[in-house]
């Protein structure tokens, strides 16, 4: 599926194979293998094509064909990279996660989990001010 979305939505986009290519820093080579279905690009790679096409990564991904029509749109959701989990248990946050999210240092982030889609970090004030709302109805 990946190499079929990844060709509709290039073409939608009116880009060449070369101008994705250049976007996002591989041969056009490699763009006409992944859409041919011969290789696949990386997590990271696989990121920043999602990205320049304007799609959530799991639609460039999984989508059943037909289905995607490049407008399902990544506005206002983001891919900002991998971060690695330290000794203790902590993680940094990228630069350009915490300059859209604008978070500073002291905020307080509520580490949310569900153990089938994963983790989440959402701003405690925020949490707070839900709970309180549905709290009182």
């Amino acid at each position: 599926m990946l190499g079929k979305n990844l060709q509709r939505l290039r073409k939608q986009k009116n880009l060449t194979q070369e101008a994705l290519a250049e976007r996002i820093g591989v041969a056009r080579q490699t763009v006409a293998k992944w859409e041919t279905g011969e290789s696949i690009p990386d997590l990271d790679t696989a990121g920043r094509l999602a990205s320049v096409l304007e799609v959530a990564l799991d639609d460039l991904v999984n989508a059943p064909e037909g289905e995607l029509d490049g407008r399902s749109g990544m506005h206002g959701k983001h891919m900002f990279g991998l971060v690695t989990v330290g000794d203790k248990g902590q993680i940094v946050i990228p630069v350009r996660a915490r300059r859209v999210f604008n978070i500073r240092p002291g905020d307080q982030l509520m580490v949310l989990g569900d153990e089938e889609r994963g983790l989440a970090l959402v701003d405690a004030h925020f949490l707070m001010m839900v709970a309180e709302e549905i709290k009182n109805g």
